[in-house]
């Protein structure tokens, strides 16, 4: 027995009535009842209700003693009375009769009382070792414990062997800004921390090892939002040789279907084989490319149907080469003109749209809506058939010559209206992989770019990069999404050097800054590469689903609040004349700042 405790406080039950024990933990409420004292006594546990009677002689000492402190206690344990069971706790039936206790730490007054729901998040960051004894959060973090426990299992039980890699590494194009290391050693030389172990888990299919598994530390410089948090991550990152895309889907159902599962608490889960949904359709039916299936809207094409109508505003769209979209909102025909005025509001203010969208309705009046005028009667008919919409419903339209932002703007209407008209099934997790991405894009300059992982296998191979579009080029890359999050994204990889170069010659490297930025990685190619392909899934968000959580520092022991600071630690903070004297670091101070810089010379 430890000389703190025999038992812990979610143990004791009718079976050890009659026992001496000894508990240890948090004072979590404390009760005067007509002179006997009640103290709910709470560790990892669970909960244990501790009686200070009169006649003990520990009322005084106990009383005086703040919320949270940490005490010792030793007592009998007593059966309850019929009347007194609490069947919500595990350790309703007994509680326990103090004769003796100990202080252990005392805790001064509380920052906020932790029964209330609407402390600010800065304060709770600030104290987030108290804000973890909150039951919620508490199982939250056990949550992501488990999961991460239980993703372990599964890729052993797959044949996968784990390998850390590097932290200390070079910078490598993954898409957001790197987080860099002066290295002492080298003056005016970096490391970057690794947004992901992109290069290295390819080295080691390369290497001879069939399948890797690790849950790796990311590290990207971009700004959170409330499914991605500031600065660093953890997924669940694999690799696999000789496999096709099917290869690696058939193996992440098994794993995440069998995740989600185990800690679903009675939602309905997908069952694999998942849904797949080529990129091209994603962003037509749903206006992006992480749909939420639990929304039964459907986006439509129907720029058709306008070019022929006398509603000249969208036929002239139509004839710049621009898009029209049509969605239908089912039973939103009994909505009051307020609550259309007010998505207009909202579409104009937060979407950016110049005009509030479109809409008629369908009433038992026949159709209603302001360009319900323009259109024929055959016409709306056909519209209402192709949205799939009828009698009750409403169907709304966007349009825009900008195509890539009205498709957005479409998607988040869909989302809009999906919550406003209470469509998504909170019960059930709908799983989809999103396949077929662009290999490239264009660049905010107009430059051809990598759209996804630069090391991707393009559809076609060096075929396809000599002889047709860049832009028309197709990845063999995919997303795994679940309920509107992204959860993995992987691809099958270049394994050819030749294909390499080309492909990034087309994104504007050189043979030479392939070779400088990626020369370990075009040297292995060159010596026997496998084909291989994986993924890598981000597993706070997967604890944020099961926990349906609305925000990832939820799930999050010690997370970095939305500007990248943690509270907790002071950091980031300033660093002593001597370390950047070591790291060769200096301040200076540039034209038009007020602070001072800091240089690697």
């Amino acid at each position: 027995m430890s000389i703190y405790r025999s038992h812990t406080c979610g143990q004791l039950s009718k079976k050890e009535v009659g026992q001496k024990v000894k508990l240890s933990g948090w004072i979590f409420r404390m009760r005067d009842h007509g002179g006997v004292l009640f103290v709910d006594l709470r560790d990892h546990y669970g909960i244990t209700q501790v009686v200070f009677h009169p006649e003990s002689g520990l009322i005084d000492g106990v009383s005086k003693l703040g919320l949270e402190s940490v005490i010792m206690v030793d007592g009998e344990v007593l059966a309850r009375s019929a009347s007194t069971i609490n069947p919500k706790m595990v350790t309703g039936e007994i509680e326990v009769n103090a004769t003796k206790f100990e202080t252990l730490g005392a805790a001064e007054p509380l920052p906020w009382a932790l029964s209330a729901d609407d402390t600010p998040e800065e304060l709770r960051l600030k104290y987030r070792p108290l804000d973890l004894r909150r039951d919620r959060m508490h199982n939250n973090v056990v949550l992501h414990n488990n999961v991460v426990a239980s993703l372990r299992k599964r890729m052993w039980a797959e044949g996968f062997q784990e390998f850390q890699t590097p932290i200390l590494t070079a910078s490598s194009p993954e898409g957001a800004r790197d987080f860099l290391v002066p290295a002492r050693q080298h003056p005016g030389k970096f490391y970057a921390l690794p947004q992901a172990p992109q290069q290295f888990k390819q080295l080691l299919m390369m290497s001879g090892f069939d399948r890797y598994f690790q849950i790796a530390p990311c590290f990207r410089d971009e700004d959170a939002r409330a499914d991605r948090s500031a600065g660093e991550f953890y997924q669940l990152d694999m690799e696999m040789s000789f496999v096709e895309q099917e290869d690696v889907w058939a193996l992440k159902e098994r794993v995440i279907q069998g995740v989600f599962e185990e800690f679903a608490n009675g939602k309905a889960v997908d069952k694999a084989p998942f849904v797949r949904i080529p990129y091209d359709e994603a962003m037509l039916k749903y206006g992006i490319d992480k749909p939420d299936l639990r929304n039964p809207i459907i986006i439509h094409d129907v720029a058709a149907t306008f070019a022929a109508s006398e509603f000249q505003a969208f036929k002239d769209i139509v004839a710049k080469g621009g898009i029209v979209r049509a969605m239908a909102a089912p039973k939103a025909a009994e909505k009051p003109r307020s609550w259309f005025d007010n998505l207009g509001d909202w579409a104009i203010k937060e979407l950016g749209m110049k005009f509030a969208p479109g809409y008629i309705s369908k009433t038992a009046e026949g159709y209603k809506g302001p360009i319900a005028k323009f259109l024929q009667p055959a016409q709306i008919d056909a519209l209402f058939a192709q949205c799939g919409a009828g009698e009750g419903d409403v169907v709304f339209f966007i349009a825009g010559t900008e195509k890539d932002k009205t498709v957005k703007q479409g998607g988040l209407l869909r989302i809009k209206l999906g919550q406003e008209l209470q469509l998504i099934d909170k019960n059930c997790f709908k799983l989809c992989w999103i396949v077929d991405f662009p290999f490239y894009e264009l660049s905010d300059e107009g430059k051809v770019d990598f759209c996804h992982n630069p090391f991707s296998m393009p559809k076609g191979g060096m075929e396809a990069l000599n002889t047709q579009d860049p832009l028309t080029i197709k990845a063999n890359q995919y997303d795994l999404v679940c309920n509107g999050y992204e959860l993995t994204s992987g691809a099958i990889r270049n394994h050819r050097p030749d294909v390499m170069v080309r492909a990034f010659e087309i994104a504007g490297y050189t043979a030479k800054d392939v070779e400088d930025k990626f020369g370990g990685m075009l040297k292995a190619f060159k010596l026997g590469a496998p084909p291989h392909g994986g993924c890598a899934s981000g597993i706070a968000r997967i604890v944020m689903l099961l926990a349906d959580e609305p925000n990832i520092r939820e799930i999050i022991a010690f997370p970095l609040n939305q500007r990248a600071e943690c509270l907790l630690m002071n950091a980031p903070n300033t660093a002593s004349e001597r370390q950047l004297k070591e790291l060769h670091i200096k301040h200076v101070n540039l034209p038009g700042e007020k602070k001072p810089q800091v240089v690697n010379g």
